[in-house]
Formats: structure tokens, sequence, C-alpha cells
């Protein structure tokens, strides 16, 4: 198999909207229509439950994931450009209508497939930019922009101390993660970005 096949299929595994089938099959709730309107794991905890959205939060992330391991599996050394296409195809999902969620579990699961079988280094690929998402989380409350800071500091560290194509392939996730995290970043401008323990205020 070459690499267009593995884009289709990564694109094909991350189009999987769990949290959309999560809360029909189980809850007769179509989470487009709560909270934010987004399939993520963010909002599929506001609307079904915090236990649900960590649900769908790992099993977006493992998208990403097994299809590194399959591609590793079949056809090393196209693990970078497969688990690429899952985040992709997580946030235009063609069996949702193209509306998904915003890559950043999908994100958490290239890394973690990139720190395994492409760059071999933990620490800088993954393991940082994990330690950075919480500690951010801690102090500022918000999803959103521990989400951003994250990947955003994947990208510079594997650039700066692993490898620089990669990097450049991580940097233009990270910036595409900030893309979808536009009406977020005008909400922190604005001072009224959602934040963890508070009730909803925006779309």
């Amino acid at each position: 198999m070459n690499v267009i096949l593995w884009l289709l299929i990564g694109y094909l595994i991350g189009s999987i909207p769990w949290g959309l089938v999560i809360g029909k099959v189980f809850f007769h709730k179509d989470i487009r229509n709560y909270g934010s309107g987004n399939l993520g794991g963010t909002n599929a905890g506001r609307v079904l439950g915090t236990p649900i959205g960590i649900l769908v939060i790992l099993l977006d992330a493992l998208k990403a994931f097994i299809v590194m391991i399959l591609c590793h599996m079949m056809n090393p050394g196209f693990e970078q450009y497969a688990g690429l296409a899952v985040c992709i195809g997580h946030c235009f999902p063609v069996f949702a209508g193209f509306k998904g969620g915003k890559a950043v579990a999908c994100s958490y699961g290239y890394l973690l497939g990139l720190a395994i079988y492409v760059n071999h280094e933990f620490l800088f690929t993954f393991i940082l930019p994990v330690l950075a998402f919480f500690i951010c989380l801690g102090l500022s409350k918000m999803v959103s922009l521990s989400s951003m800071i994250g990947v955003s500091l994947a990208a510079i560290l594997i650039f700066l101390f692993v490898n620089r194509m990669v990097g450049l392939m991580v940097a233009c996730l990270a910036l595409f993660v900030i893309y979808r995290h536009k009406a977020n970043i005008q909400r922190i401008i604005n001072g009224n970005e959602n934040k963890i323990g508070q009730k909803k205020k925006n779309k």
C-alpha cells in the first residue's frame, strides 16, 4: 500500500464521530444540538457527562494512534502521514456532514504515535507537551488555551530538538488546531471563555 491509500484510511478512521455515535446510541441525543455543537470530547462531557467526555477523548486519541500502529505493521515509513490524515478526518468527517471536532485529542494520539514509531523521542514529542497542557489547564481552567499551547509546544520542541521535517508537519497541525479554536481565542481576548467547573456561556 502506498501513502495515498494510508491517507485515505487515516481520513476515514478519523471521520468516525465517536461523540455523535455514543450520544445517539446510548443517550438518544445529538450533541451537535447542544452546548458548542462540537463533536469533540469537551462538548460531549458537557452534554453527556464528564465520564462520557473522557471516553470520547480517549477514543478520538486512539483513532490516530491505532491507524499509526496499523501503518507501522503494514507499511513502515508512512505513519506520520496516516496519523495526520486522521486529524483532518476528525475535523471534516465524511460520516457527519464534514463538521467535526477541533483535532485536539487526535493530535495527542498523533504525538504519541510519533514518539513511538517516528521520532523515538518521548520527552520532547509527548511528555512535555502533555505536561504543558495539564499545567496550563490547572492555571487557566481553559481547555481551549491548554490545547493550543500543548500542541504548539510539541511543534516547537520537535522542530528544534528532534526532526525538522516532522516538526514542520506538527507545526501545520498546531496552526490548524489554533484556527479551529478561533472562536475560543476571541472569547479569551474578551475575557468570557468557558472554564472547567463553570456553566457554559457561549457557543
